[in-house]
């Protein structure tokens, strides 16, 4: 396996990525990681190895690139200083899913340019759980499957909320949802399957009874080595099954 940092040229700028590939492309697939809050960092580039080392291609974009230089955050108390709370909320608020969605156009030319020709699987944390299925949702004819792990507000009273765009999602989507999350509470879950059930979408919305928001993420004060483990059986199954 080898990796890259790369530039991505956007409408808005230039988004930092990394870029990773396997020894041997064995499909031709690619898959975009949409990070979680904290950006990205050695705990995401560790996840996109592991997922590149089932053959595909993977993209790391910095999604928050319109804010210039930031962090890094220590993710256990981030959101406890007043100050990195605030440029936190700031950046989560003004990064808008249309801006996310605008920018993987040329994220998906970035795996394209790359050698992953074929199929795209999405899978956003946190924050990006949302992104992963509104993208979906705007490139139905590449993107073949979407994972969201503690994504929030998957279904809000946003105008942009991904149920939304439910009616437009080809892919298959699987949805891992923390036990106790205040961003995404039981009434959503039930909202976000109403839609994807009324649009035929094929998919999973599972609930992992007593893991906390973040726990999928290895270097989260909640993480979880049982729970983690048990979404990458998840993701690997969703990626053989969609992606070739």
């Amino acid at each position: 396996m080898h990796w890259q940092h790369i530039r991505i040229e956007t409408a808005d700028g230039t988004a930092p990525a990394t870029l990773f590939k396997p020894d041997a492309d064995r499909s031709g697939a690619g898959i975009i990681l949409y990070m979680d809050a904290f950006g990205p960092r050695p705990a995401m580039d560790q996840m996109a190895e592991r997922m590149a080392a089932e053959g595909h291609t993977v993209l790391v974009p910095d999604i928050f690139y319109r804010f210039g230089e930031y962090g890094p955050f220590d993710t256990r108390t981030a959101f406890s200083n007043e100050q990195t709370a605030a440029q936190l909320r700031r950046m989560l608020t003004e990064t808008t899913q249309a801006m996310t969605i605008a920018d993987s156009r040329h994220f998906i030319d970035a795996l394209t340019a790359a050698g992953a020709t074929g199929r795209i699987a999405t899978v956003g944390y946190c924050m990006g759980g949302a992104r992963a299925l509104n993208a979906a949702a705007a490139y139905p004819d590449r993107i073949a499957a979407a994972g969201s792990f503690h994504g929030g507000n998957l279904a809000s009273d946003a105008d942009d909320s991904p149920h939304r765009a439910a009616t437009r999602i080809k892919a298959r989507v699987y949805v891992g949802v923390a036990g106790v999350d205040r961003s995404f509470p039981p009434e959503q879950s039930a909202k976000l399957a109403q839609a994807l059930r009324e649009a035929e979408v094929d998919h999973i919305i599972e609930n992992y009874v007593g893991k906390a928001h973040g726990w999928a993420v290895p270097d989260h004060g909640v993480y979880d080595v049982d729970g983690a483990e048990r979404h990458w059986r998840r993701l690997v199954t969703l990626f053989d099954e969609t992606l070739g």
